[in-house]
């Protein structure tokens, strides 16, 4: 992928040169390949390439015969077939970003609905005097902006764009309530004051430094299930996995995947083990010596059926003291999930192995109804449910903040209302809910910074518009039976690749935070409760007593308070790590 990060002035002048440096610098690594810049008229764009795909003609910006120009950080899986279907343009690249200048020259501010890819994308049109920023549907791909007197600027990580001085920071509240009672942020508006969020699937036109238009592509189909039988599904659905994998996997450069033992990357493992005439590379982590279920044996078994090369991760105790604060630095946009970690660990696995894109089996509980709280969703009213989304916070009953706040549900009720007008079942209102703010701030943040920091590339075959159109509108019953969720998935892999045992109970992916930090929490909660960004919202000696104690919710409120004191520190205050977690919190600030 790439770094993106731009400014247009509301006056027509000149942009701040040192401003767009800046931010080109402090997206460096996202795209360690090459770097290009463009100034027109009141505008400047800057990109840094991780080059993927036409490694040699490119480069960006990629200029449009009417003079208008494109940066991109995507992957448009389509490509091939855009171009094929607009045989009058003369190409300049084999770039898969091209088509879309073409296609905005054709269908103007609506370019962005023929795309099949993950995407972040910024067109100048000089013709026009205008700016326009669009976002894939799923919200794979970042982008933030925010606007001043000067005019508006934007930047693939907020980060950027604070340390570019366009603006001083600050915390948000409701964000900041939100992250540390859901462990994510909703909606448009970020963690930091003045910074916002293209939504997923938003396209923004921007004249003289100023939005004047939004425009909306949704990622669902928000429509009532199809009728359709189990034998006709079990058909269609691998038709359309195995078309979105391989046009998943058109790549110039090596790929591998992430392979949990779960059922949704085992189906990909196995669809690409159908795809390629080489062993794939798989990657897994486990915990060596820990609580925690360790999935890599069976992972084992699945890659060796498949003839996979499979390289076993082992993510222990040193690796989260050590890594955390680095982690912590990188998620600019805060999500306190402590699938993080073993995601870094895997991307420099990646990496070092010589690897440039990973895919992923983000999306598969979302789009097949893996968790658990659809099927609370579905209940009835006398037994339990349905239920509302979200309805207890992490630190709700804890008394360890000074005050808890009551409006960290906010996002999640207005994603409620709104979805809720569609003709939905409740378990479609559920799944929708969870792709409108915990995919894109929570999973897909994850993934983003944790190989963008490597300078990886990670792709998620799942989140794919045909993929989408399926899953979401099957019947209930295909996804939800038996207590299980994800049937037909299940259904499929049962058939496909029986070692996968997708019937089996899965214990789920748990990495045991909570009992790493209280085998030294006599030694932390001091350290944490005199940090000035958890000091201001928590009593420093309930800080204290809860890394002394046991329970599922005192660990998981240990946790979010370690990641946010470290988080804060660096974003809040600029101060960067300082050795592992215990040297960086001693360090004064």
């Amino acid at each position: 992928m790439c770094g993106i990060a731009g400014i247009m002035t509301a006056d027509g002048g000149a942009p701040d040169l040192s401003a767009l440096s800046a931010l080109q610098a402090a997206l460096r690594h996202r795209g360690p390949d090459g770097a290009g810049e463009y100034n027109g008229e009141g505008i400047g764009l800057v990109h840094n390439r991780l080059a993927i795909i036409d490694l040699h003609t490119g480069d960006q910006p990629i200029l449009g015969p009417d003079g208008s120009a494109l940066i991109a950080n995507a992957e448009i899986y389509n490509y091939l077939e855009l171009r094929e279907a607009m045989p009058e343009v003369r190409w300049q690249t084999q770039s898969d970003c091209e088509p879309a200048l073409y296609l905005y020259r054709r269908d103007g501010v609506d370019f962005a609905n023929q795309l099949r890819g993950m995407y972040a994308i910024a067109i100048h049109d000089p013709v026009e005097g205008q700016l326009l920023l669009a976002r894939d549907p799923f919200g794979i791909k970042p982008i933030y902006y925010l606007e001043g007197e000067f005019g508006f600027a934007f930047a693939s990580e907020p980060s950027a764009l604070i340390g570019a001085g366009l603006l001083a920071g600050g915390l948000e509240e409701r964000p900041m309530n939100e992250m540390l009672q859901m462990q994510f942020t909703t909606g448009r508006g970020s963690i930091f004051r003045g910074i916002h969020r293209v939504l997923p699937g938003e396209t923004l036109v921007i004249v003289q430094g100023r939005i004047v238009d939004r425009r909306r592509r949704a990622a669902l189909p928000l429509a009532p299930a199809r009728t359709l039988g189990e034998t006709a599904a079990l058909a269609q659905l691998e038709q359309v996995l195995l078309d979105s994998v391989e046009v998943h996997q058109r790549s110039d450069v090596p790929y591998g995947m992430f392979l949990s033992g779960g059922i949704d990357s085992s189906a990909l493992l196995t669809l690409m083990a159908r795809l390629n005439d080489q062993p794939v590379r798989a990657f897994t982590a486990g915990f060596t010596g820990t609580g925690a279920h360790d999935e890599r044996a069976q992972a084992q078994a699945v890659a060796r059926q498949l003839g996979a090369e499979h390289h076993q991760i082992n993510f222990d105790e040193g690796d989260f003291w050590n890594l955390l604060p680095e982690v912590a630095a990188r998620l600019d946009d805060p999500a306190a999930d402590y699938a993080v970690l073993p995601t870094y660990k895997l991307a420099a696995s990646a990496k070092a192995a010589g690897l440039k894109v990973v895919l992923s089996g983000e999306g598969g509980d979302e789009l097949f109804a893996g968790y658990g709280r659809y099927r609370d969703a579905q209940r009835s009213w006398w037994v339990g449910g349905p239920r509302t989304m979200r309805r207890t916070g992490r630190f709700d009953r804890l008394g360890v903040l000074r005050q808890v706040p009551d409006n960290w549900r906010d996002g999640i009720q207005a994603a409620e209302s709104t979805l809720g007008a569609a003709d939905l079942s409740r378990l479609q209102l559920a799944q929708a809910i969870d792709c409108a703010d915990w995919l894109p701030n929570d999973l897909l943040i994850k993934l983003d910074r944790c190989l963008m920091a490597h300078g990886v590339e990670g792709r998620t075959p799942f989140l794919d518009p045909e993929v989408a159109d399926f899953a979401f509108r099957l019947p209930d019953d295909l996804k939800l039976r038996d207590g299980q969720g994800k049937y037909l998935l299940r259904r499929w892999l049962a058939g496909a690749n029986p070692m996968a045992k997708p019937f089996a109970r899965k214990r789920g992916f748990t990495v045991p935070v909570a009992e790493w930090i209280k085998g030294r929490g006599a030694e932390l909660g001091p350290l944490v409760a005199a940090q000035p960004g958890v000091e201001a919202i928590a009593r420093p000696d309930r800080v204290t007593a809860l890394y002394q104690k046991s329970g599922k919710r005192q660990g998981f409120a240990a946790w979010t308070l370690l990641f946010y004191a470290l988080w804060h520190r660096r974003h809040i205050l600029g101060a960067p790590p300082q050795g592992d977690v215990f040297e960086t919190l001693a360090t004064t600030v």
